[in-house]
């Protein structure tokens, strides 16, 4: 029998695992046909790799011989076949613009300044609530660039395999319909807001603990948070069912206000992200990431109320 990397991967899980039991559950095998499969690697060794009873499976000093090679070979076995999917998507890419967002305020203003740059050149979006997803697709050459947002100071995803540039800082707002009776105010704490339910859109992150920790700080706890698309948060204040939360560049809205919270305990970063050895970097990364910057800059003046807020907060806005 030949060694294939599965076998390698089963001599791993049971490394990990530390018995046949729990490896064969990791696997999806019965534990029987892991136990076969275990001894005819063996065999193609020349030796036994773990020494098994009741209490569970330790590597001999074959076994370890063996896993100090496969905790190589399989990441980077694995690093080959991404490298290779990445290069085979990324063909042609600086003919096009593969561009996938969060379902943020950003993304149509990108759209539009790239395809009036560049109208020979394809324009295309990938949207998705999922920060994961979008970084993956970028790390598979599906995507050339990501445009996301992170809560606060959180990492966006994968750091240390893409590239990422913040390119604005917003605190985040509350949306009011234009009726409460605190719609007047030019600032509110969060604690004025304690008896309010609440709505927001989905997303990964720590956002939702965030704001739990935010309200806590208040003195409260949120009495619900409706968690729907953007369509449906502006409905919810527009109706008075929910006060809802906004990043400041929020367009203005019939029936709706935003308004800014003391202290702006919450915030929220735009960032532009790539893979660093894609064809999609360096000059066309600058292009993208000036685009980026300008259609934020853009959004930030067609919402009044965030332009005069920036004027005595210049830590939040364009980051340059």
């Amino acid at each position: 029998m030949e060694l294939e990397l599965r076998h390698l991967r089963t001599v791993r899980a049971i490394a990990d695992t530390g018995s046949l039991t729990k490896a064969a559950a990791a696997l999806g095998l019965a534990q029987p046909a892991l136990s076969a499969q275990l001894r005819r690697i063996e065999k193609a060794l020349g030796g036994v790799l773990f020494d098994r009873d009741h209490t569970g499976a330790r590597a001999t000093p074959l076994g370890e011989l063996v896993l100090d090679r496969a905790r190589v070979v399989l990441p980077a076995v694995s690093e080959l076949q991404a490298e290779a999917v990445r290069f085979a998507n990324a063909t042609g890419a600086l003919d096009r613009f593969r561009l996938g967002g969060t379902h943020g305020p950003l993304l149509g203003g990108l759209v539009d300044r790239m395809a009036a740059a560049h109208p020979s050149a394809q324009v295309s979006t990938y949207t998705s609530w999922s920060v994961g997803e979008i970084a993956s697709l970028v790390i598979d050459g599906r995507l050339d660039f990501a445009l996301i947002g992170t809560c606060g100071e959180s990492p966006p995803p994968l750091p240390d395999r893409l590239v990422w540039e913040v390119v604005g800082v917003d605190p985040v707002f509350v949306m009011l319909p234009e009726r409460h009776p605190l719609a007047g105010e030019a600032e509110l704490d969060l604690a004025a807001l304690a008896d309010e339910g609440w709505a927001d859109v989905p997303g990964e992150g720590c956002f939702a603990d965030c704001f739990t920790a935010a309200c806590a700080r208040a003195g409260f706890a949120p009495v619900s948070v409706f968690e729907t698309d953007t369509a449906s948060v502006v409905h919810l204040v527009q109706v008075g069912r929910a006060i809802g939360l906004c990043r400041a560049t929020f367009p203005p809205t019939p029936g709706v206000v935003t308004r800014p919270l003391a202290g702006a305990p919450l915030s929220w970063r735009h960032l532009v992200g790539w893979h660093p050895h894609s064809p999609a970097a360096d000059a066309t990364a600058r292009t993208v990431t000036g685009a980026t910057r300008a259609a934020y800059t853009e959004a930030v003046s067609r919402s009044p109320v965030y332009a005069r807020w920036l004027g005595e907060h210049p830590r939040f806005g364009t980051v340059v």
